[in-house]
């Protein structure tokens, strides 16, 4: 699944697809109705791919969240977000248990499910595609030999100076050396 592109903006319902910028702001498309509108540098827009839900241990990337969510529920339209309080804290303790409970807002949660079922609806949440492109990279990586760093033993060329030295013409005779035997 790709987020690339897909912002929420705040003050606005639903999801939107960034088209192309502005002087002073964005073009944005909605993923629901297709209307494209401006959307200025004073509101406030989060892009998906930048979102993470805060749980014990470390910050989950909303993708993986939404991945949780489509396994648990193979594949199908989860709970609605108008759901109550507690009905929506007691989902998300099941599908995912280590989301921070004092600092994850049962309004985030209703965001997630709505997000979530707008994506599903869309045919955007195509978690295949992921998991093949992991198990290609993977096995590229086990494939080429790790590459070592080669130094050169060269000492680095002096910076050239910006002003030209000035010639100086000698007028005595070079001095010439002798040896001593």
């Amino acid at each position: 699944m790709d987020l690339k592109g897909i912002l929420s903006i705040s003050g606005k319902p639903g999801l939107y697809k960034h088209i192309s910028q502005t002087k002073n702001g964005i073009i944005v498309e909605s993923l629901v109705d297709k209307k494209r509108m401006p959307a200025y540098a004073s509101a406030k827009i989060s892009a998906l791919e930048d979102i993470a839900i805060y749980t014990e241990n470390e910050d989950m990337p909303l993708v993986d969240v939404f991945k949780k969510i489509y396994e648990s529920e193979n594949g199908k339209e989860v709970l609605s977000s108008k759901a109550s309080n507690d009905e929506l804290k007691a989902y998300f303790g099941k599908v995912l248990p280590e989301y921070d409970k004092e600092r994850v807002y049962v309004s985030d949660l209703k965001k997630i499910i709505t997000w979530y079922n707008l994506l599903l609806s869309l045919k955007l949440m195509d978690f295949t595609q992921k998991e093949e492109e992991k198990e290609e990279k993977e096995k590229d990586e086990k494939k080429t030999p790790e590459k070592t760093e080669v130094k050169s033993k060269t000492k680095p060329k002096a910076k050239a100076t910006s002003k030209p030295k000035a010639e100086t013409k000698s007028k005595a005779a070079p001095k010439k050396t002798t040896k001593k035997v």
